[in-house]
């Protein structure tokens, strides 16, 4: 199992929030299993996720999409995002 992070600015935590949870079956159909989101408590604007993932394959396959990307630009993403790949357990 991997567990991807990803941080990033949002132009309003919100907005992005709804997008998120609008993108909860198209993310699941590319291979997301389970995910976590942690606004930072001094600035709701810094964001970071955890996705979880079969292999690593999947995990790249998804930060690469380019549906991902159109809805991270819909949702106010500021910038490029930080993203590592961790193994669980």
């Amino acid at each position: 199992m991997i567990r991807m992070f990803v941080r990033h600015t949002v132009a309003d935590f919100g907005r992005w929030r709804q997008q998120y949870d609008a993108f909860d079956a198209e993310r699941r159909g590319l291979g997301v299993v389970a995910e976590a989101v942690y606004p930072s408590a001094e600035d709701a604007t810094d964001v970071t996720v955890s996705h979880d993932f079969a292999n690593l394959e999947a995990a790249r396959a998804f930060v690469t999409s380019k549906r991902l990307q159109e809805v991270m630009t819909n949702a106010g993403v500021v910038g490029p995002p930080t993203v590592w790949f961790t193994k669980l357990g």
